[in-house]
């Protein structure tokens, strides 16, 4: 959890930031002098949905600040943003501006030295802004990818690659998913062969975001061949390697996408792509059981992102429906109306308490031994497929709801529904975590 010494100076930071004008902003303007922390929810002016009560005061101060910086960017820029399939490099160096992209990172290489339940709180608060998932994800892999990186990261790595993260110099993907094997990671057929103080990749892989505009790749990749090792999950190696889009051997292809489309997402070709040995993460052949490190709090934030969304969609659909005149009255005046975005709420609120149990777990379970990885990843496996189902409702809900206005652009809930799929597929599908809990809780057969 957070140390005293961060939340001390996240809140000497957020009260400094009150009475200077932001550094990177779409919008020119200047946020006005406040003495008073609000608990407005988020960038929206009108987003007081979600009930605070129980969360931490780490946990609202980072919302807080946040929401200042969020508010720099009003949805007519994620509009924008989204139609042009513009990266959002100016919400990147506005978070890098503050820090915030090192708030899960350690305090003595300029991280805020928090926890995943902050950071999560973070990216819910980005997605409901307006930003949805495109505005989260621009920033997604810079606190899940790093985590394995900060653990088991070398002098070198930890002492300059971390530092430049957090500045907003070096942005980051992250390089697991391949087009022949899916979820099948332990059976990845990207490799990486030692030649002297080199390692050669050669392999592909797909749908890595942000590869367009990072510097920086955290890949896992097969060191040791599959009939070598005694154990599937061994032979796999974590690299930080360099981008170098100049380099003949390195391929990168934009792919379009239905949601999302501020964020590029690519596949990426590496034909006997030349990295220095000092690149590997760790031990070598023990990448597998580092990338786990990250894997659990990836559920966490994508849960956030997702409840972030649903928020926001059920926001827009009350307000509509209250607005909305049709036969004499407002259309939230009908139960039809009015029930189905109440069920959406309510569904929202229980996966949000999912969530952030899981994130709670998560942090508490680095000190307290008591609590077992198995129920860490249960709880975050859960909050994961709760958030995406209850955001995936809401965003669905919140089209049906404007009727054909939900179908425009400029109203946003076509783009939150486009969106909402992202969680309920990646980084795990849904029926992947059923098998999971169906095999891990219930003792229940592998069905594949």
């Amino acid at each position: 959890m957070a140390s005293k010494n961060s939340i001390t100076r996240l809140s000497s930071r957020l009260l400094a930031e009150t009475f200077r004008p932001s550094r990177s902003r779409p919008r020119q303007c200047l946020r006005a002098p406040v003495f008073k922390i609000t608990r407005q929810f988020s960038a929206s002016r009108h987003q007081n949905l979600m009930d605070v009560s129980g969360f931490t005061e780490e946990q609202l101060t980072v919302r807080d600040a946040i929401q200042k910086i969020c508010a720099q960017f009003p949805n007519e820029y994620w509009q924008q943003h989204d139609q042009s399939e513009t990266d959002p490099k100016e919400l990147h160096a506005a978070l890098a501006a503050d820090g915030w992209l090192g708030i899960a990172l350690p305090e003595e290489f300029g991280g805020a030295g928090l926890g995943i339940s902050e950071a999560t709180m973070m990216l819910q608060t980005i997605s409901q802004s307006g930003a949805g998932m495109a505005g989260a994800q621009s920033i997604h892999a810079n606190v899940y990818a790093t985590q394995p990186l900060a653990k088991f990261g070398n002098k070198e790595q930890l002492e300059s690659t971390i530092p430049s993260i957090i500045s907003g110099k070096t942005r980051v993907c992250f390089g697991v998913t391949e087009p022949n094997t899916g979820l099948d990671t332990l059976r990845l057929k990207t490799t990486a062969t030692r030649k002297g103080d080199k390692y050669v990749i050669t392999g592909q892989k797909i749908w890595i975001t942000c590869a367009q505009v990072a510097s920086k790749m955290i890949l896992l990749a097969r060191t040791t061949p599959l009939e070598e090792v005694k154990k599937p999950s061994e032979g796999l190696s974590m690299f930080c390697i360099d981008i170098d889009k100049s380099n003949p051997a390195l391929e990168l292809k934009k792919i379009k996408k239905m949601g999302g489309r501020a964020v590029d997402a690519n596949e990426v070709f590496f034909d006997h792509y030349e990295i220095p040995a000092n690149t590997l993460i760790g031990t070598e052949g023990q990448g597998f059981k580092i990338i786990l490190h990250g894997m659990n709090a990836e559920r966490c934030l994508l849960a956030g992102e997702a409840l972030g969304l649903g928020y926001a969609a059920i926001e827009k659909a009350a307000k509509y429906a209250k607005e909305r005149v049709v036969f004499g009255r407002p259309i939230g005046k009908n139960q039809a109306i009015a029930h189905p975005l109440a069920d959406a709420y309510m569904n929202l609120e229980a996966a949000k308490l999912a969530a952030y149990n899981a994130a709670r777990l998560y942090d508490k379970s680095r000190q307290d031994k008591s609590i077992s990885q198995h129920a860490v990843g249960v709880a975050c496996n859960s909050a994961k497929y709760l958030a995406a189902e209850a955001a995936f409702r809401a965003c669905e809900r919140a089209v049906m709801t404007h009727g054909g206005m939900g179908y425009a652009a400029e109203y946003d809930v076509e783009r939150y529904l486009r969106e909402c799929l992202v969680p309920r597929i990646a980084p795990v599908s849904r029926e992947m975590i059923l098998n999971f809990v169906s095999e891990k809780v219930l003792d229940l057969p592998r069905s594949y």
